[in-house]
């Protein structure tokens, strides 16, 4: 779903508190509900979720329902067609399925393309829903030349780099202090459908995967070689990061 922007995040070794804490589980197969396969799940991303512990959710049609009210399962399931659970902590070998995004933009949204199916979380000692690490960054560096808004990569940090793109490359095995927080680059971050897709009230931006794909295939270790922009990172030391904080190489 859409997330929010905050002033203030407290980070320990599972990434931002509250970040990713729940996801909704499809019933019928018990993988991940994840609109990197959007014919399935692309609504999620006209919802939103807002709030730390106690999260809340506004549907497309500007209603709302709180993740533990006794009808949020039933009331996402009629959203998206399919019978939801709302869950969390994620349980052990939690799978989303991911068709390439190549095979969407080729074939369309709709269309019924492979979706392999990928473990998430392989990089966090936490029990969040994340993708792979506890931290995923963009700069302003490498959105601003692709011409796509931060959210649609959706990042926890954005940090404001006058550089050339894809500078995130270069910080790898380095490590980011940012207010009271060490973070350890440790990974370029794959790009999926999501990007590409309706977020809300902004339109589908299929250049927001074809300029990774065009400009930056990078090696992504036990991945393979593959369309990236951002970087994930662990965290070193947790603590308070504010907006506005300095962000310094280290």
């Amino acid at each position: 779903m859409l997330g929010e922007d905050l002033a203030l995040l407290t980070l320990d070794p599972g990434g931002v508190v509250g970040d990713r804490a729940l996801a909704l589980i499809d019933t019928a197969t018990g993988r991940v509900a994840t609109a990197k396969h959007p014919r399935l799940w692309r609504l999620l991303l006209r919802c939103r979720a807002t709030g730390g512990a106690a999260v809340r959710i506004t549907l497309p049609d500007g209603t709302a329902v709180d993740a533990d009210d006794p009808d949020v399962d039933a009331r996402l399931g009629a959203l998206l067609g399919r019978a939801v659970h709302l869950r969390a902590p994620r349980p052990a070998g939690a799978e989303v399925e991911r068709p390439d995004p190549l095979e969407v933009l080729e074939h369309g949204v709709d269309a019924e393309v492979a979706a392999p199916t990928l473990e998430i979380a392989q990089g966090t000692p936490g029990k969040s829903f994340v993708d792979h690490s506890p931290v995923h960054l963009v700069t302003t560096a490498t959105v601003d030349h692709l011409g796509v808004e931060a959210l649609r990569y959706r990042p926890n940090l954005v940090l404001d780099v006058d550089g050339p793109p894809f500078v995130e490359n270069s910080w790898l095995g380095r490590d980011l202090v940012v207010g009271d927080v060490r973070l350890r680059l440790t990974l370029p971050t794959p790009r999926c459908s999501v990007p590409t897709l309706e977020h809300g009230d902004l339109p589908r931006a299929p250049h927001a995967v074809r300029g990774p794909m065009e400009q930056n295939r990078v090696d992504v270790p036990g991945f393979g070689v593959l369309p990236c922009a951002g970087a994930y990172a662990e965290v070193v030391t947790g603590g308070t990061l504010r907006l506005g904080d300095v962000a310094v190489l280290d």
